[in-house]
């Protein structure tokens, strides 16, 4: 049993280790993203210096607070990012997907390992983001031990359920020959409910409510928000509760929509 689960550990890290090198070959893709990043992060600011030129507080929350959610925001976006619907397009146009669902590992499982490495080489790709943004803007990193264990658990569990909710989404790819449009909604509406743009306790109530149950917020402001200090950390083991609700909701759901929806795979042009 052991030889088992240690080779197929062996064989999901063989996997995952090809992520990093395919971002090591695009080099100058990173330092175009590096400079939109920078732009990207300087309109934030001053943007939002704009909207409290007139007041000093807004939902409970003071310039300050609010600079240091966006920031944190800006060099943790990894967290919110979805790939799979545009992964498993490419694959069934180029017909990939039928090799992939030939190897002898678990297909979910390979792929929630390259998830995860994904996530770890574009965190590691936002360090000098991060070190502008603190040089520059004074980003106010938590100096408590028990924030950052607070939040690397609540990013491990949010993604998780990030993950099998983008499996769920991407399953639907097997009933279309054309995934641009889903993918390119599904993104928005992620870029809006996650709290990547503002902090979501700047919502309306009825559209806070409905963030809430939505699994981008679970992934990216829970997190941020434990980061940041918008949210106490007194409050981490109930939403830690509530991710793991979660995940294992999304993870038993993932499993039976993919059994369903793997009978539909029409690979084109064969």
């Amino acid at each position: 049993m052991f030889h088992g689960m240690r080779r197929k550990a062996s064989v999901y890290g063989a996997m995952a280790s090809v992520i990093p090198k395919i971002y090591m070959a695009y080099s100058l893709w990173f330092w175009v993203s590096l400079v939109l990043n920078v732009i990207a992060t300087t309109i934030f600011v001053f943007f939002w210096r704009a909207v409290y030129a007139n007041t000093n507080s807004i939902a409970g929350l003071d310039l300050q607070q609010t600079l240091n959610y966006i920031l944190l925001a800006q060099i943790f976006a990894p967290l919110g990012n979805m790939q799979l619907i545009f992964e498993f397009g490419y694959n069934l146009r180029e017909g990939g997907i039928a090799h992939a669902l030939l190897r002898p590992v678990d297909f979910q499982g390979s792929y929630y390992g390259q998830y995860l490495t994904t996530m770890v080489t574009e965190l590691v790709l936002q360090i000098p983001l991060a070190l502008v943004v603190t040089l520059v803007f004074k980003v106010q990193w938590p100096t408590d031990p028990r924030v950052w264990v607070a939040f690397i658990v609540s990013a491990f569990l949010g993604r998780t359920v990030l993950f099998f909710f983008d499996w769920i989404l991407a399953c639907l790819t097997f009933y279309t020959t054309e995934v641009w449009g889903l993918g390119v909604f599904v993104d928005g509406i992620s870029m809006f409910f996650s709290g990547r743009l503002i902090p979501l306790t700047m919502l309306p109530p009825l559209l806070l409510v409905i963030a809430g149950m939505t699994p981008f917020a679970q992934a990216f402001y829970i997190p941020i928000s434990l980061l940041s200090g918008v949210k106490p950390l007194s409050q981490a083991p109930r939403l830690w509760l509530l991710q793991a609700i979660w995940l294992v909701a999304l993870w038993v759901l993932s499993r039976l929509i993919f059994r369903v929806a793997v009978r539909k795979v029409t690979v084109q042009g064969g």
